[in-house]
């Protein structure tokens, strides 16, 4: 494809395959291309062009990902679906955190730049497209409150938050780590809602080439001591289950394609 010529192509990302799991069975004339050593897999969800793939873990992979979807493949907006750690009181296990924008938790080239500082770029927080997080955070409402009266494995009394999300090479599964983020984190004036490991990877990418960006975590723990407990089950009967759930709602809200 040539990106010059850029198509209503959506790209839902996922750095693990279980959190896409059900999306890829619904992907119609679905086929598989591989580029710089990633499937991707192209067809339609709800009549929506659709290309789905894995940035896999951490923000290089990530970056390589989003870049490749660009790139080569053309998309006209990227989607990441996945899970993240709760970290703001009152996020709980269960809800998800739709992304207003993203931070780098461990970037930290001071002096030469004032912490959280993306050198040459003179911010640290990079936003999500305002538009199509609205559309995100519609469908996840709406699905949360379709699940609600369904029987299904999902949490009870889920909800859905938006704000800042924190991005960062480690995996945070401690207390003491958690506070200690959140606390260096507000000391700047940033109050995340959540950890991961890729999505301020990917919008910063996005905002290079213009390409809308949103990005929306089901929270599977606290980023805390109990970080570690059944994570594969929760991925795959809750997180992979709203996931399905959501890009199916957000399809139906996406405009008509080219």
């Amino acid at each position: 494809m040539n990106p010059t010529s850029r198509q209503s192509l959506t790209a839902i990302l996922s750095a693990l395959p279980e959190e896409q799991h059900g999306l890829l069975e619904q992907l119609q004339g679905a086929r598989k291309k591989t580029v710089a050593g990633r499937d991707f897999w192209l067809g339609e969800l709800r009549g929506q062009p659709v290309a789905l793939g894995l940035s896999r873990i951490g923000k290089v992979s990530a970056t390589l990902t989003a870049a490749v979807l660009i790139g080569h493949f053309g998309v006209s907006r990227i989607v990441f679906t996945g899970v993240a750690g709760g970290l703001a009181e009152g996020v709980k296990v269960g809800d998800v955190v739709v992304a207003h924008d993203f931070i780098q938790h461990d970037l930290d080239a001071s002096p030469l730049f004032p912490r959280y500082e993306v050198p040459l770029y003179g911010r640290s927080r990079f936003p999500c497209d305002l538009a199509l997080t609205a559309l995100l955070t519609l469908a996840a409402d709406r699905a949360l409150a379709a699940s609600s009266h369904a029987a299904s494995p999902l949490l009870a009394g889920a909800q859905v938050h938006c704000g800042l999300i924190a991005s960062g090479d480690r995996f945070v599964s401690s207390a003491n780590e958690s506070q200690r983020l959140q606390a260096a984190l507000q000391d700047a004036g940033h109050v995340a809602l959540a950890v991961e490991m890729e999505g301020a990877a990917v919008a910063q990418v996005c905002a290079d080439y213009g390409v809308a960006f949103a990005a929306m975590r089901t929270i599977s723990d606290r980023a805390d001591d109990t970080a570690h407990i059944d994570f594969p089950t929760f991925v795959a009967d809750v997180a992979s289950r709203y996931a399905h759930r959501i890009m199916d709602e957000l399809m139906r809200g996406l405009p008509e394609p080219n």
